[in-house]
C-alpha cells in the first residue's frame, strides 16, 4: 500500500522526535535542508559491505531493545 506524502511526513517526524528529541530533530532536518542530499549515496556510505543477513539482524536486534 503506498502512503501519501503526509503520512510519511508526520511518521518521519513522529520517529526523529521520539529518538532523537525535539532539538536534535530540528538539527537533523536543518543539516539536511542546508547541503545537497543524495540518498543512495548515503545509505551506501551508511551501511557500507554491511549484508543484507546482518542488516536483518541488525534492525530485529534495535526492535527489541
Amino acid at each position: 500500500m503506498l502512503r501519501t506524502d503526509t503520512v510519511v511526513r508526520n511518521e518521519g517526524m513522529r520517529v526523529l522526535l521520539e529518538n532523537l528529541g525535539k532539538v536534535d530533530a530540528e538539527r537533523f532536518i536543518s543539516l539536511i535542508i542546508k547541503e545537497p542530499f543524495d540518498y543512495t549515496k548515503w545509505q551506501k556510505d551508511l551501511f557500507g559491505d554491511m549484508s543484507v543477513r546482518d542488516l536483518s539482524r541488525n534492525a530485529m536486534e534495535a526492535t527489541q531493545e
